[in-house]
């Protein structure tokens, strides 16, 4: 029929003319070949809306960076990957952009099959005459990155060391210098009226951090008493504030793990690591954690204004993405400083354990702003994954101790790569909506 016909050719109109259609540019980023496949129902979303919001905005600005440094197909195929992988395991459906993810029961069986980058990013690392493209090495190391070149990346992803492979001697051997010449200079002064609360501070802070096992090794208090105390005294505008303490660890272990042998980072034993080694790493650890600081220092200045704010979006966007969560907490007058103020203070470290803290950074690293913009949705993924059990809980003092104290002792890799992965999925959503921190 003539009626039949003219449906048939409407529907057949090019998408390029329509509201909401994507927008193709002329420039094609490099993109790595994926097996062709039918796309999910929020690809297609994806795909068809992309350009609903008015390019220009701050917002977008930020995903326009990501765009630049990461290959936003190949981080959707690995987030669904590791959904879908998920699901088929427990037996349940795929979890969808609805309100929170279901607590996964810890799995007894196989480990999660390493990420198809391996083998790729090991090479590009590795090589010893040639040099890895930034996006390329972001790309290859957001799912995870193996332990034998998580060293060198780290340094690389972190800004530490320049991409060239012939000038990473040189570039090591002077910050190492100019990190010892600081020692030099600064450390006497540690005793001094004007820096000795300071000093005091963080010697009474370590103690305190965990693991116990490495933390209460000798030689490993006085190097982090030395690397935080002249990272304070070069960046007076915030100075050492608590919690800094903690983001040294991450970044000691992973390089001490080059030269030691050990099951559990928990369990790190330097007491056979010779002295100029230890020097070496100390300086590697102090420049990479100031890279880290640099993004976030806001939120360590007077009144740690970063936090605060960040704090707030997090509370608007949970009231977004799960509004019976956050009815649920604000009914019972829990307030979200009174547990998330310690969730971005210390970018999740107090509340999972060190080896999933150092998968975590490993996408952090591989996120344009990982460790300020990304962190964010990774704090409400992990928020609404606790849903069940925060509705389960009628009370003010249960339901915030329950917060405080959440039970990740037994996570593994793949539980931070399915909150990575959905955490990915509601920045993809949301991060290029103006509104999507306004009721």
């Amino acid at each position: 029929m003539a009626s039949d016909g003219a449906r048939k050719q409407f529907w057949k109109r090019s998408n390029s003319k329509l509201p909401g259609s994507l927008l193709r540019s002329t420039a094609k980023m490099p993109t790595t070949p994926v097996k062709a496949k039918r796309v999910s129902t929020f690809q297609e979303f994806e795909s068809n809306t992309s350009d609903a919001w008015d390019a220009g905005e701050d917002d977008d600005e930020l995903l326009a960076m990501a765009a630049e440094s990461l290959n936003s197909e190949v981080v959707m195929e690995t987030a669904n990957r590791v959904l879908r992988n998920h699901s088929q395991r427990q037996g349940r459906p795929t979890l969808q952009e609805g309100p929170g993810l279901q607590q996964k029961p810890r799995p007894e069986a196989e480990l999660p099959s390493p990420p198809s980058g391996d083998l790729r990013l090991v090479k590009s690392v590795s090589e010893s005459h040639t040099s890895c493209p930034a996006e390329e090495l972001r790309r290859l190391s957001w799912s995870g990155i193996p332990k034998p070149v998580r060293p060198m990346t780290w340094k690389l992803l972190s800004g530490y060391l320049p991409a060239n492979v012939d000038r990473r001697p040189a570039t090591l051997q002077r910050k190492q210098k100019e990190y010892f010449a600081f020692i030099e200079h600064y450390y006497d002064s540690r005793n001094d009226e004007v820096h000795q609360d300071t000093y005091r501070q963080i010697h009474i802070d370590i103690p305190r951090m965990s693991p116990e096992a490495l933390i209460l090794q000798p030689k490993v208090t006085e190097i982090f008493e030395r690397i935080l105390f002249i990272w304070a005294i070069r960046h007076p505008a915030s100075g050492y504030v608590q919690g800094i303490n903690d983001l040294v660890t991450p970044f000691f272990v992973v390089f001490i793990c080059e030269y030691i042998e050990a099951e559990e980072v928990d369990t790190v034993d330097v007491s056979g690591v010779p002295a100029e080694v230890l020097r070496n790493i100390e300086a590697d650890t102090y420049w990479c954690m100031s890279k880290l600081l640099d993004g976030i220092q806001d939120n360590y200045t007077f009144a740690q204004p970063g936090i605060q704010m960040k704090v707030k979006m997090l509370e608007e966007l949970v009231s977004r993405i799960d509004e019976q969560v956050h009815r649920h907490l604000d009914q019972h007058e829990v307030r979200y400083l009174q547990f998330a103020f310690r969730w971005m203070n210390n970018l999740l470290m107090r509340e999972v354990p060190l080896r999933c803290t150092i998968r975590l950074w490993d996408t952090y690293q591989s996120e344009p702003d990982g460790f300020s913009h990304f962190h964010l949705y990774v704090c409400a993924a992990f928020l609404v994954r606790w849903r069940k059990e925060i509705l389960e809980e009628k009370d003010f003092q249960e339901l915030l101790l329950f917060l405080q104290n959440l039970p990740t002792a037994h996570w593994d890799d793949e539980d931070i790569s399915l909150l990575l992965a959905e955490a990915y999925r509601l920045k993809f959503a949301f991060a290029d909506a103006p509104n999507h921190y306004k009721k």
